[in-house]
């Protein structure tokens, strides 16, 4: 019993660790909810969120005249080291919980609550001098404090996958660059099409990737609506007035993002879309970068009977049993990741429409789903970039005998010997095994300076006038 002291809640009294800054709430979540094993702890992000939150909210109340000077300096003290990486191990509540974040939020309220005390020269626990609930969750209620952490965790979540989002683009684009002069066939339902070069093909990884850093942006700001004021369910019971616009503008200020308070607090507590719409932007991202791998799995397939036109960085050997096969497993497991992306969307929007009335109680499972998810293409984006774009080779003699020899460099005659006498020299070459090239001089076709025109790959990567 001597390393622990006892706390009291509604239910009765609790030990808990005499040396955790956590208490009594936070111990009975422990106990209650081992459940996914991923803990707050694991998501420094959020709980920067809560403090930048519990902040905000300590400065809005000491500017209304509700917290004394020295009490408010030393809350702001503490959050400042929460945001600063301290005392995050002591968040040790499983992401996924119920009572709406409850816990979550007295994780919070009880950490900084016991570090002011330490900063006052008193005893953990002893919470008549500074109190989780009368001091620390001043003029807020979980359902507001909450929800605003997770969207302030979110933002600084996505600047960071934004980030790694642009490093492969770059990655890719860089290939795109070096591969420029790579002539090789384009492919459509897995069957020849036309000629194009590699770099066009990498450069389009780029894009279609690049493409998703403004919809991720665009659907993060709508994190920046916020509901602090709203207490329980939006009424504002237990806020002072003009609390919400203020706490919104003192958030603002400390976080750097353009936080506003919500205009309607009582739509805006149980309102998850925002979240709702991040994920599917998430997996969006998910599908397109599943997409690109599986063309660099099927482009570096070989190295003898595949298409092999791309070689891949080999980072492990590929089998218990045939001696020097290596496997794609880079792209592999960044596939393996959009899939669990992909689900946890669907997640994310079961728990949105589970809530009822003024709240939804989902938000835990919700908000990790996402944060999760984050986590993970942040992980698999730089990964896929360090692991494997930047070290592709390309097989230029590969790609190139590939088009000379193939039937689809034919289309490229359709305005010159029609359609139909197209198809017929197609449907002959693969009946033959004759190229393309020879069945039209042999039929007269056209002549061989006019054909070595017309059939020249670089002549036929763009769009140009007969």
């Amino acid at each position: 019993m001597e390393n622990f002291r006892q706390e009291s809640d509604l239910l009765g009294e609790l030990n808990v660790p005499v040396n955790a800054y956590y208490g009594v709430q936070t111990q009975r979540a422990i106990d209650n909810f081992k459940i996914s094993g991923q803990l707050l702890s694991s998501y420094p992000e959020f709980i920067k969120g809560l403090a930048y939150v519990k902040k905000a909210a300590a400065k809005t109340n000491y500017e209304l005249g509700l917290l004394d000077q020295d009490l408010y300096f030393k809350i702001a003290e503490t959050c400042d080291e929460l945001i600063g990486g301290l005392f995050h191990i002591e968040f040790p509540v499983d992401m996924i919980q119920g009572g709406a974040g409850t816990s979550i939020n007295m994780n919070a309220n009880e950490v900084i609550a016991n570090r002011v005390l330490e900063k006052l020269g008193k005893n953990k626990g002893e919470y008549e001098f500074c109190s989780p609930n009368d001091h620390i969750n001043l003029s807020q209620s979980t359902n507001d404090a909450y929800p605003t952490a997770i969207k302030m965790g979110l933002l600084q979540m996505n600047d960071t996958l934004v980030k790694k989002l642009i490093g492969i683009v770059e990655a890719f684009r860089a290939k795109g660059e070096e591969f420029h002069d790579v002539i090789k066939m384009g492919r459509t339902q897995l069957q020849d099409a036309v000629p194009m070069t590699m770099g066009q093909e990498f450069e389009a990884f780029a894009a279609t990737l690049e493409e998703d850093i403004s919809k991720l942006n665009n659907n993060a700001n709508l994190f920046v609506e916020v509901n602090m004021g709203a207490t329980a369910i939006g009424t504002g019971i237990n806020a002072p007035i003009g609390y919400a616009t203020l706490c919104a503008k003192n958030l603002a200020e400390l976080t750097g993002y353009p936080v506003i308070s919500a205009p309607n607090l009582v739509e805006a507590t149980p309102d998850t879309g925002s979240y709702v719409i991040y994920s599917s932007a998430m997996k969006r991202l998910a599908v397109k970068l599943s997409k690109i791998c599986n063309d660099l799995r099927l482009l570096s397939s070989g190295p003898r009977a595949g298409l092999s036109e791309i070689n891949l960085p080999p980072m492990q050997p590929g089998s218990s049993i045939m001696p020097g096969k290596v496997n794609p497993v880079i792209p592999e497991v960044v596939n393996q990741v959009c899939f669990k992306v992909i689900g946890n969307d669907l997640t994310v929007t079961f728990a949105a429409e589970a809530g009822q009335l003024q709240l939804n109680v989902m938000e835990p499972v919700l908000s990790h789903a996402i944060m999760e998810n984050i986590h993970f293409l942040c992980n698999a984006l730089e990964t896929l970039r360090e692991k494997c774009v930047v070290g592709i080779t390309a097989n230029k003699d590969v790609c190139l005998n590939m088009v000379k020899h193939s039937i689809g460099i034919v289309t490229a005659l359709n305005p010159y010997i029609g359609y139909k006498q197209s198809t017929k020299i197609a449907k002959e070459a693969l009946e033959t095994g004759k190229s393309v090239y020879n069945l039209v001089l042999e039929q007269n076709l056209l002549s061989q300076e006019r054909l070595d025109e017309i059939l020249d790959p670089k002549n036929m990567l763009t769009p140009h006038n007969k």
